[in-house]
Formats: C-alpha cells, sequence, structure tokens
C-alpha cells in the first residue's frame, strides 16, 4: 500500500512529460539517493526504506511511493519536497481552461470579486 500518492494532470506530451520526469528523479534521486530504472512509461525506484514508480502519459503523471516503518515519520517533509518539484516542473504545462468555460461552481452574474458579502 502506498503512503504517498500523487496525480497530476499536464500538456506536455509524452517526451516533454518524460523529460520533465527524467529531471525531477535526477533531483531526488540526489536529495533521497534513489536509484531507479524505466520500463516503459513507468520509472521504477527504490533505496532502503522507501519504493515506487511514477507512470507518465502523455496528460498525467502517477506517482506512488511507499515508506518503510523508519521513515514514516518523515512522510510530511518527503511529500512535501516530491509536490514541490512535481509542481515546479509540470505546474506551467497544466491544461488551460479553453476562453469562456467557467470554473466549476461558478455563479453566473457578477464576477466573484465584485460580488457582494453575504448575498
Amino acid at each position: 500500500m502506498a503512503d504517498i500518492e500523487l496525480h497530476r494532470v499536464h500538456g506536455l506530451g509524452l517526451k516533454a512529460a518524460r523529460a520533465a520526469a527524467e529531471r525531477m528523479a535526477e533531483h531526488l534521486g540526489r536529495k533521497f539517493d534513489l536509484k531507479g530504472d524505466w520500463e516503459g512509461n513507468v520509472l521504477r525506484f527504490e533505496r532502503p526504506g522507501v519504493a515506487g514508480s511514477l507512470a507518465i502519459s502523455d496528460q498525467e503523471l502517477r506517482l506512488s511511493v511507499a515508506l518503510g516503518f523508519l521513515l514514516k515519520a518523515m512522510k510530511a517533509s518527503i511529500e512535501k519536497s516530491v509536490e514541490h518539484e512535481l509542481d515546479s516542473l509540470f505546474k506551467e504545462a497544466a491544461p488551460r481552461r479553453p476562453a469562456g468555460v467557467k470554473r466549476a461552481g461558478a455563479k453566473p452574474g457578477k464576477p466573484a470579486a465584485s460580488r457582494k458579502k453575504g448575498r
């Protein structure tokens, strides 16, 4: 069972997403002493106390990490580091809403910034 599971949608395409994943794996590999190998579009990585995979497609990525007993105490800081890395590499590539498409839950009428409280 994974202790950390993250999912991101991106607009990079497969080749650029894999290159970004390589950069992330290299940085996190140095930081956490991880070793990994690609199996198709899935990067499997491990070290004592950590095992996981990063699956890449042309539109999304899924990260799954299992932590050993001793590292579970550091789960929050590890997850924060990984999320920061993912967001910095894939944030700009998130698919954008087409013009005129409102975010879910937006109410018609005045823009949110001009609505008065209590209405």
